[in-house]
C-alpha cells in the first residue's frame, strides 16, 4: 500500500470559494509561493506538471522569435534556462537541467530540422500534443486525469470546428491517447466514433451547441470545475486537493479578471453610445460623468 503525504494543518487552512466567486482569496502566484513552502519535493514535481504550460508558451516564443513579447512569469524555467536548452540542442549536448522536460529537447529539434513530424502543422500543435502525452503520463492517476480530460475536450472542439468549416480534422487533433486516434481514424463518422467510448462525449457536444462564446468558455469551465469535484470526492488532505484547488483558483482567476475586463469594456461602449446619441454642450466636461474618470476618448 502506498501511504501519500498528508497535508492536514496546510489544507485545513485555504478558504474556500466557489465556481461563482466574485473575488480571489490570493492569486495563483501567490498560492504557488505557499506551496514552495508546504509540499514535499515529490510533491512539487507533480504540480510542477501544471505550470509547464507556461514553459511551452515561453518556449514556442522564443523558437519563433517573438522577442517583443514578455515571457510568462509563471513558469518554472527562467529565460536563460530556456535559451541554455537551445543552446544545447543545437549543438547536441545532454540537458543538464533537470527540470526541463524531456519532450522539449524533441520541439526544439524538429524547429532546428524545419520539420513537424507526422499529422501536425505547426511548431506550437507539437509542443501541445508533446506536453498532453507527457501529463497523462504523471505518476498520479488525478493529475493524469486532468491532462487526459483537457485533451479529450480540445480535441472533440477542433474537430467539430475543422468539420463545419471543411478543414482536415487529422491536422486539428493533437496527441496519441485513444480518443485522440479515433478521432483521427472516423473523422466522417458522426460521433467520431468515440461516443460509446467516452463518457462525457454528449456533455460536450451540448457544450459545443452554445452559440455565445462567452456562454460556451464558462460552461467548459464548469465541467472541468465538476469533474475536479467529482475526482477529489474522498481526497481531504492530499496532494490531489491541492492540485484540484490549484486548478480551480486558476480557473475562478480567470473569469474574476475576464469579469473586470468585461465590465469595463462594456461600459466604454456605453460611454461611446451615449456619446452618439446626445448632443453635448462644447463647455460640457464629460468627465465629471465617469466615477472611473474616463476621458472623452474613453481612456
Amino acid at each position: 500500500m502506498i501511504f501519500k503525504n498528508q497535508y492536514y494543518y496546510f489544507i485545513s487552512g485555504l478558504p474556500d470559494f466557489s465556481f461563482d466567486s466574485m473575488k480571489l482569496p490570493f492569486s495563483v502566484e501567490e498560492f504557488r509561493e505557499m506551496l514552495d513552502e508546504a509540499v514535499t519535493p515529490e510533491d512539487k514535481k507533480l504540480l510542477d506538471s501544471y505550470f509547464l504550460s507556461y514553459d511551452n508558451d515561453n518556449l514556442f516564443r522564443l523558437l519563433e522569435k517573438k522577442e517583443e513579447e514578455e515571457l510568462q512569469s509563471r513558469g518554472i524555467l527562467t529565460r536563460a534556462d530556456l535559451e541554455e536548452v537551445i543552446r544545447q540542442v543545437r549543438e547536441g549536448d545532454t540537458i543538464e537541467n533537470k527540470q526541463v522536460p524531456p519532450y522539449f529537447e524533441k520541439a526544439v529539434r524538429a524547429w532546428l530540422d524545419e520539420e513537424i513530424p507526422g499529422h501536425l502543422k505547426t511548431l506550437e500543435d507539437l509542443i501541445s500534443s508533446l506536453y498532453a502525452d507527457y501529463g497523462m503520463g504523471v505518476k498520479n492517476s488525478l493529475i493524469a486525469g486532468w491532462f487526459e480530460m483537457n485533451l479529450n475536450i480540445g480535441n472533440i472542439l477542433s474537430a467539430l470546428f475543422a468539420r463545419k468549416y471543411g478543414m482536415d480534422i487529422s491536422q486539428v487533433v493533437v496527441g496519441n491517447n485513444e480518443i485522440a486516434q479515433l478521432i483521427r481514424e472516423n473523422a466522417n463518422a458522426r460521433d467520431f466514433g468515440i461516443s460509446r467510448e467516452l463518457d462525457y462525449y454528449d456533455d460536450i457536444i451540448r457544450i459545443a451547441e452554445e452559440p455565445d462564446i462567452y456562454e460556451r468558455e464558462r460552461k467548459i469551465d464548469k465541467f472541468r470545475w465538476n469533474w475536479l469535484d467529482d475526482n477529489t470526492l474522498f481526497d481531504y488532505f492530499n496532494i490531489e486537493y491541492i492540485f484540484a484547488y490549484l486548478c480551480m483558483l486558476r480557473i475562478l482567476e480567470r473569469w474574476v479578471s475576464l469579469n473586470a475586463e468585461e465590465g469595463e469594456r462594456v461600459f466604454r461602449e456605453l460611454i461611446t453610445q451615449l456619446k452618439n446619441e446626445i448632443q453635448q454642450p462644447e463647455d460640457l466636461n464629460w468627465q465629471c460623468f465617469s466615477p472611473a474618470g474616463i476621458d472623452q476618448n474613453g481612456r
